[in-house]
């Protein structure tokens, strides 16, 4: 889950990631091999030490500091990403420092509802919720009707699952799914081959894997439908 406030800002330059832990360093290391140049930040030394050579540049900081933070050029940079999670109190200062700062693409992670509300008042433009995210996907994946689940805002989600019966054997135009199902088959994978589109000529095969799209509740009634 996401929440954003207004237009996407176009980034520029280095990529600021302040936090070193399991989230942040995930995803520094995911931009430096999309090609950005990250600086990462952090408290302690010790992931500041194992992320030297990694990132374009690492330093050890006290993030709540707008001093220190300004030293660092950081009120350069457009866009910087707080992935500060178990201390609230140090998330909230640092982002609000990014914000007296101007820097104009703060981006927060949040552990709680409350935690991403209180980061929107003092300055994050954009505050995202990895562990539910996470405790969402996961919670459909178990089941075992879904193999994958990506929600794209609050209401509207894709979800990857082996075709049902009930569309296997007719042209996807035949099926009716929009009407009775009120969802859409963005594409297919035939076992042992590559996901391609669908369109109303396509049919499906008993083993194929689909992804569908459509409203939540939408997608999670199909997918029960499905067993």
């Amino acid at each position: 889950m996401m929440r954003g406030l207004g237009s996407p800002v176009e980034h520029r330059g280095e990529i600021i990631v302040i936090g070193l832990g399991r989230f942040g360093s995930a995803l520094s290391r995911s931009l430096v091999d999309m090609g950005h140049e990250v600086l990462g930040l952090d408290v302690n030394p010790g992931p500041v030490q194992e992320h030297t050579g990694l990132l374009t540049h690492v330093a050890e900081v006290d993030t709540t500091s707008e001093r220190a933070l300004r030293q660092l050029g950081v009120a350069d940079a457009t866009t910087v990403i707080v992935c500060i999670g178990n201390d609230v109190e140090a998330s909230v200062l640092t982002t609000a420092a990014l914000s007296d700062l101007e820097v104009p693409n703060i981006w927060a992670k949040a552990m709680t509802e409350p935690h991403g509300r209180i980061l929107t008042r003092v300055g994050a433009r954009n505050v995202v919720f990895p562990e539910a995210d996470m405790g969402e996907r996961v919670a459909h994946l178990v089941t075992g009707r879904m193999m994958e689940y990506l929600a794209l805002d609050e209401d509207f989600v894709l979800a990857e699952m082996v075709a049902p019966k009930l569309i296997v054997g007719i042209p996807l135009g035949d099926s009716n799914l929009r009407r009775d199902h009120r969802v859409t088959i963005v594409c297919h994978k035939p076992q042992n081959g590559r996901f391609t589109h669908a369109d109303r000529d396509t049919v499906l095969d008993g083993q194929d894997l689909i992804v569908v799209a459509g409203g939540r509740d939408d997608v999670e009634d199909f997918g029960r439908a499905t067993r």
